[in-house]
């Protein structure tokens, strides 16, 4: 409340010490004695940096090429040794060190050099390498997705690097038929031609097994796949006949899947980075016909669009046939069993994400995930007590001659992660009543107050137990493949992003969907300023609740506070005063605090990572 808080509110433009204008400032002058909360969030970004930092000395060389041996495959390969700094820049953006922004870019040049360089002979796809035009060759975007994680999210920390603009272009135009070498993309049919796809286009016929597993390297690994324990040492010509079995069913290639509607995530960026419209109608011309497609298919995503852009086309209309696709129940040889493997899901809610971002909230998108979900609650079970929902659909293995089509594979997986998701980008209530008012949501909805704490607590006690791992581990590169070191990471940003940006980021999700996001105007970055801590309280389709703490009671600090990650959003007002403004400065007295509630108009801007002083 205005008088708990003692704030002056002057609206107008002003222009700081640096020449940083802002459009309307906020001054919070009460003492607060900082929160617990307060001080587990800079503790957690200090610990984090630093430990991040000491990764970088001991598993980077001073060329940027991570300490492992490189191989090409989807088991331990390119994406997984990039994967290890999958939330560096998201971390550098919250508030982390420059440092460890300056780390991520040293090891990404140094991978895409030491990736260059590495050659295959049973495959084609890496014969001169896994990159060419700085983008893999050909791979499917459940395994490019995770290794262009922290790329996605760099334009948060420096949206000014050149590289970075000149590389998202390129990348973005690889599936808008920009590159001749590369005609992913069926303009005509609104299609992705293949699961694989890249910089050398489309794989238009079956994958083999060494496309997706690599050539055997000799020696003996720490592997993290099959049964082995990951301190034991295994011979890998050993267990390469095995690690071939595991993908024994991978083999069907052609035609669109839903994991490809992760790519665009790069014309998002591209266009966020540019303003230029292209990219923004290409997304709504690919996800509008995923879209379509789906809503005319009863509301089930398919896992096979066929070249002529039929659904089931490449299966006889078989909507859920495709490799990673509904009815993908295969025999993985590589650990003796039956496995159901459908990523249905995977792709298509960042694509459909990305779309509703773009659209300014067009809540259509929203809609298909919903009626995807409302189709998989109609078939629930209940067994002794516990909720089951079906996984898969299609031809339950063994009865493939009788041709039956149904539901299969009942299991406690309720898909909660994406009902948040739909209930956080709709915020209807309705879409509340699947999500269990438990954690982060149960403190949003007033259920927890400790949460905040308790969660800031766990992620400490990870960077510490990381740190610690790091300190134990004395295996060589010559014994560590591309995952290894990805179980070695200690940057921390699952906590902080719930808690200070009012964000909920999944493994699959690449594009910041928040409330708020924070810039330091005396040092001209993004992130929460130094002893400035956050918590968004709680927040609905209208209004953002946030309380500031500045923790150093010898200085004051300023901090930017922009409405959402993108500036899409709208500030109407702030403690009941107007503002109509897609940025606050806000003024923080030597160890003052203070809550400021904010009245929002969602998606009302086109999302940008201009730095609030470019617009």
């Amino acid at each position: 409340m205005v008088e708990e808080i003692l704030m002056r509110v002057a609206i107008g433009f002003l222009m700081a010490a640096a020449s940083i204008a802002a459009a309307a400032e906020v001054t919070i002058d009460k003492p607060m004695t900082p929160p617990a909360w307060a001080l587990l969030e800079r503790e957690l970004l200090k610990s984090s940096s630093t430990a991040a930092e000491r990764f970088g000395k001991k598993y980077l060389d001073a060329r940027g090429y991570l300490l492992h041996t490189p191989r090409w495959g989807t088991l331990d390969g390119p994406d997984d040794a990039i994967e290890t700094f999958y939330n560096w820049t998201l971390l550098h953006a919250l508030g982390g060190s420059g440092e460890v922004l300056k780390i991520y870019k040293k090891a990404l040049e140094g991978h895409l050099l030491q990736y260059k360089e590495m050659r295959t002979t049973k495959t084609k796809l890496a014969e001169d390498g896994a990159y060419y035009k700085e983008f893999i060759t050909q791979s499917d975007w459940f395994h490019t997705g995770e290794g262009i994680r922290a790329f996605m999210f760099l334009g948060l920390a420096d949206p000014h690097d050149e590289m970075l603009i000149t590389r998202m272009k390129r990348f973005a135009g690889l599936y808008m038929n920009e590159d001749p070498e590369a005609p992913n993309y069926d303009p005509v049919n609104k299609v992705i031609k293949s699961i694989w796809t890249g910089s050398k286009g489309p794989m238009l016929h079956k994958a083999t097994t060494y496309d997706w597993v690599g050539d055997p390297v000799p020696g003996s690994f720490h592997l993290l796949h099959g049964k082995q324990s990951r301190r034991q040492l295994v011979n890998l010509n050993s267990v390469y006949d095995k690690m071939l079995a595991h993908c024994a069913e991978y083999l069907d290639s052609v035609g669109d899947h839903p994991l490809n509607l992760a790519s665009t995530g790069l014309a998002l960026n591209a266009y966020m980075l540019t303003g230029d419209q292209k990219y923004k109608n290409w997304i709504m011309e690919y996800v509008g016909a995923w879209k379509q497609r789906t809503d005319a298919n009863g509301g089930n995503i398919p896992t096979n669009i066929g070249l002529n852009g039929k659904v089931g086309g490449e299966y006889s209309g078989k909507w859920y046939k495709g490799t990673y696709g509904w009815n993908f129940t295969i025999y993985d040889g590589e650990i003796d069993q039956i496995a159901h493997r459908n990523t249905f899901e995977a792709g298509s809610w960042p694509g459909f994400g990305n779309a509703f971002l773009v659209s300014q909230g067009d809540a259509g998108f929203v809609a298909t995930l919903r009626k995807q979900m409302d189709n998989l609650y109609a078939q629930k079970k209940v067994v002794n007590g516990q909720t089951m929902l079906p996984q898969m659909f299609g031809d339950p293995r063994g009865h493939k001659e009788s041709g039956r089509e149904e539901w299969y594979n009942w299991t406690p997986n309720l898909h909660i992660p994406r009902l948040t998701e739909i209930y956080l980008w709709s915020m209807d209530r309705k879409d509340l009543e699947r999500v269990p008012a438990e954690g982060w949501i149960g403190f949003l909805e007033g259920k927890d107050a400790s949460y905040p704490e308790k969660a800031l607590r766990a992620d400490l006690e990870f960077v510490r137990k990381q740190v610690q791992e790091m300190e134990e581990d004395d295996t060589s590169p010559d014994t560590r493949l591309a995952d290894y070191l990805m179980g070695f990471n200690p940057a921390a940003t699952d906590a902080l992003s719930k808690l200070t940006l009012g964000s909920y980021l999944t493994g699959n999700i690449w594009t910041l969907h928040a409330r708020v996001r924070y810039f330091d105007p005396e040092r001209g970055r993004p992130g929460l300023p130094e002893d400035v801590a956050a918590l968004v309280e709680k927040f609905d389709a209208d209004s953002t609740t946030l309380t500031l703490v500045n923790t150093n009671a010898g200085a004051p600090r300023e901090v930017v506070v922009q409405a959402g990650a993108y500036g899409e959003h709208q500030f109407l007002s702030v403690n009941d005063q107007p503002l109509n403004e897609r940025t606050l400065r806000v003024r923080l007295k030597p160890g003052a605090g203070g809550r400021l509630e904010f009245r929002v108009k969602r998606y009302a801007h086109a999302p940008s990572l201009k730095l609030p002083w470019d617009r």
